[in-house]
């Protein structure tokens, strides 16, 4: 599964839930994490404050 940032703490995480892939849009603030809800498709993720051209991914540099 994959991990994108964006600023301000924004994090989308891709995810399988009850065998359904969803993106899980979270929100970092002083060290606690918030749940901002859950999107379907990637053009459903402005509803939850993100910016597609902001995001960043987060991956493991492990390939190297």
């Amino acid at each position: 599964m994959g991990q994108w940032r964006g600023p301000g703490g924004i994090l989308v995480e891709a995810i399988i839930l009850d065998d359904r892939p969803l993106l899980r849009v979270s929100h970092q603030v002083n060290g606690r994490t918030y749940l901002r809800g859950y999107c379907a498709t990637v053009s459903d993720l402005g509803r939850h404050g993100v910016d597609l051209a902001e995001l960043v991914e987060d991956s493991s540099l492990d390939h190297l």
